[in-house]
């Protein structure tokens, strides 16, 4: 049996409706940003490429050179995305499932991100933060939560390898699911509840995994669908430039699912491993044990403890005498 409540979930996006479209606008002018990168690269590689003779590989540079360009872009922004984006959403998301009341409209969004202001005074705190936890996350549940860890069968290493990486597409929001427990929590130490957190979900991995296998299926199969769906409209955006569209349609319909994966579907998975979370580990308290285990296990873990210790009791400052 499933540990979450599919028609709360949906109501609950329902009414973030406005951070729902800013999703969209989003994750959409993101596949638009490549569509045009690669297409205008591509035709301009192709007028240089015919005058050394080759215009397609010329076009075959432009559209890389067009595609490397957005993607450093989105990788140097990548930790705005996070603080204005992701973290306002399931700010409000937080709210709504602890039964307070939101703003609709427009200022829903200036609401979420006063709540995401009132954590972490910068972005680049919430991302370094959000980095450890992921960190932390990802080495537990290459050690723990691997198939490759419970039946070693040789000569199948690639078919385990595979299967982990599915499996660790449903548990790719914990990360998120944390973020939201921070975000709910009155505290002046992120660390500390990040920390507190993190062990909370090692002692309960087996509970979250089994709901993280069907939402890991949901996620991929509506995700295949929207390729399939797309791939024609954007062969046709692609052929505007007269540029053969065979591997770019391929590619950017795969930026675009993925995109609208983000926009629509994470938020869906996110809420649901919001509600197992808080339905397995109701009523407890990080188990020691765990927490040996975890500093054991990563050394991001024993950096989040260092940040949550220093919090709570700052360096004091040394006071140098000189004597003449």
């Amino acid at each position: 049996m499933l540990d979450f409540r599919t028609g709360q979930i949906f109501s609950l996006l329902l009414r973030t409706l406005p951070f729902l479209l800013l999703r969209i606008v989003v994750y959409i002018g993101i596949t638009i940003a490549y569509i045009l990168a690669v297409g205008v690269g591509s035709g301009i590689g192709l007028l240089f490429g015919k005058i050394g003779g080759n215009g397609g590989g010329g076009a075959g540079i432009g559209g890389l050179l067009g595609f490397g360009i957005v993607s450093g872009i989105l990788y140097w922004a990548r930790q705005y995305l996070l603080y204005l984006v992701k973290a306002g959403h399931i700010a409000v998301l937080v709210e709504l499932l602890d039964g307070r009341q939101i703003p609709g409209g427009k200022s829903q969004i200036d609401y979420a991100t006063n709540i995401v202001k009132q954590h972490f005074a910068t972005s680049s705190m919430l991302f370094g933060l959000h980095q450890l936890i992921r960190g932390v996350l990802r080495v537990f549940n290459r050690l723990t939560v691997s198939i490759a860890s419970w039946l070693p069968i040789p000569g199948l290493d690639v078919l385990v390898k595979l299967v982990d990486a599915v499996i660790n597409t449903g548990l790719s929001h914990l990360d998120q699911v944390i973020l939201a427990q921070i975000l709910r929590k009155q505290s002046d130490n992120p660390w500390a509840v990040a920390r507190d957190s993190t062990v909370l979900y090692a002692q309960n991995y087996k509970g979250v995994l089994k709901n993280a296998a069907f939402l890991t299926l949901m996620i991929w199969g509506l995700t295949l669908l929207i390729w399939i769906v797309i791939a024609a409209p954007i062969a046709a955006l692609i052929g505007l430039f007269h540029v053969h569209a065979g591997f770019w349609t391929f590619a950017l319909a795969l930026i675009a699912a993925l995109s609208l994966k983000a926009a629509l579907i994470d938020p869906f998975a996110t809420v649901a491993l919001i509600q197992v979370y808080d339905k397995i580990t109701a009523g407890q308290t990080p188990n020691p044990e765990w927490t040996a285990k975890l500093e054991t296990m990563s050394a991001k873990f024993r950096t989040l403890t260092q940040k949550a210790r220093e919090m709570v009791t700052p360096a004091s400052p040394v006071v140098q005498a000189t004597q003449s």
